[in-house]
């Protein structure tokens, strides 16, 4: 397992923490898809709702494999064992990059606006130098917007353990131009 897929990961738990207690409860992952949702005011309600399938999910599959003693709650390590692990993550990943994605691109064109990006990034409590620099990575057209299929791919490719050099990279520390 790569460093930087370790490191991707660990900026994620801490953000998916959305109450900040340090361990994943269901909680953090309804805050959560209430802020995403709240972002993206031009998407229809099937992609709104998508993507609170999408977060349910990941918070199912990650109690369903380690939430042994039943507690609704997941540390960083046990965390990390799972969605770096891509035969028991990959299809919960894929889900929700399909449904973020998605909710990028209201108009359902295959396209996703630097704003609208920036936006559903920035709910997730990503750093906006950091989001700037992941949109770029992504080979922005000259009407700045990239190709959703490539945001999708990149976040398949984020939790990949064995990727490294990657856009998804760029979300990790402090951004460089």
């Amino acid at each position: 397992m790569r460093e930087e897929a370790v490191n991707r990961v660990r900026v994620v738990f801490t953000l998916l923490d959305a109450n900040g207690n340090g361990v994943l409860e269901p909680v953090d992952f309804e805050l959560m898809a209430t802020r995403v949702v709240a972002a993206a005011p031009r998407s229809g309600e099937a992609e709104k709702d998508a993507l609170r399938a999408a977060f349910e999910r990941y918070w199912a599959v990650l109690a369903a494999e380690l939430d042994a003693n039943g507690d609704g709650r997941i540390d960083f390590d046990e965390y990390r064992s799972v969605v770096l692990d891509p035969g028991r993550f990959d299809a919960t990943i894929a889900e929700f990059a399909r449904a973020l994605t998605a909710l990028g691109d209201p108009d359902g064109v295959g396209r996703v606006d630097r704003p609208t990006f920036v936006a559903l990034m920035s709910a997730i409590g990503f750093e906006r130098a950091n989001i700037d620099a992941l949109f770029d990575a992504f080979g922005p057209s000259a009407d700045d917007r990239i190709e959703a299929a490539v945001w999708e791919e990149g976040i398949r490719d984020y939790y990949a353990p064995d990727k490294a050099g990657i856009p998804g990279d760029r979300l990790v520390g402090r951004a460089t131009a």
